[in-house]
C-alpha cells in the first residue's frame, strides 16, 4: 500500500478523514488560500472535479496561512468564502502548515517524493500535487499553473482508462 493511502487530515467539519479513502482514484492535492492573486484558481480547480470526477479524480484543498498571512480566516469562513464565491465541491480540510517543522504529514510525503526544481519546500500557496491512483505522486505543479493545464497530466490517469 501506498504512504499516501496511510495520511490522514481533518476536513473543515473536523472529521478525520484517510487518504485510504481515496485509493484507486486520481488525486490532486493543494494547498490554497483565499487572498492571493491565484486565489481565482479555485474556480478552474472547481471545474476540473466537476468534468472529471465521475471517471475518479478527487481534488483535496488545504488552506494554509503560512505565505504573506493570505488565509487568516477560520476554517468555517474558509469554507463559505470557498463555497459562495467558487462554488466549490471538492474535499476542503483544516488550515494546516505546509513548510517547517509543524508541516502536516501530507506534504513531508509529497515534498519528499517530489522535491521540486529548487527544493523541497512549497514556494507559494497553489502549489498542486497530482497522485495516481495506485498512491503514487506523479508530478508537482508550481502555483502559475493553471488548472486547465492539468488535464493532460490527470487524464491518462483516470480510473480504468
Amino acid at each position: 500500500m501506498s504512504e499516501f493511502y496511510e495520511k490522514e487530515a481533518r476536513d473543515v467539519q473536523g472529521t478525520n478523514i484517510s487518504m485510504k479513502k481515496f485509493e484507486g482514484k486520481t488525486v490532486l492535492v493543494v494547498n490554497t488560500a483565499s487572498k492571493c492573486g491565484f486565489t481565482p484558481q479555485y474556480e478552474g480547480l472547481q471545474k476540473l472535479y466537476e468534468k472529471y470526477k465521475d471517471r475518479g479524480l478527487e481534488i483535496l484543498g488545504f488552506p494554509c496561512d503560512q505565505f504573506a498571512h493570505q488565509e487568516p480566516g477560520t476554517d468555517e469562513e474558509i469554507y463559505k468564502f470557498c463555497s459562495v464565491n467558487f462554488g466549490v465541491t471538492f474535499p476542503l480540510f483544516r488550515k494546516i502548515e505546509v513548510n517547517g517543522s509543524e508541516a502536516h504529514p501530507i506534504y513531508q510525503y509529497l515534498k519528499k517524493e517530489l522535491p521540486g526544481a529548487i527544493g523541497p519546500a512549497i514556494k507559494w500557496n497553489f502549489t498542486k500535487f497530482l497522485i495516481g491512483p495506485d498512491g503514487k505522486p506523479r508530478k508537482r505543479f508550481s502555483p502559475s499553473t493553471e488548472p486547465e493545464k492539468l488535464e493532460k497530466y490527470i487524464e491518462p490517469l483516470l480510473s480504468g482508462e
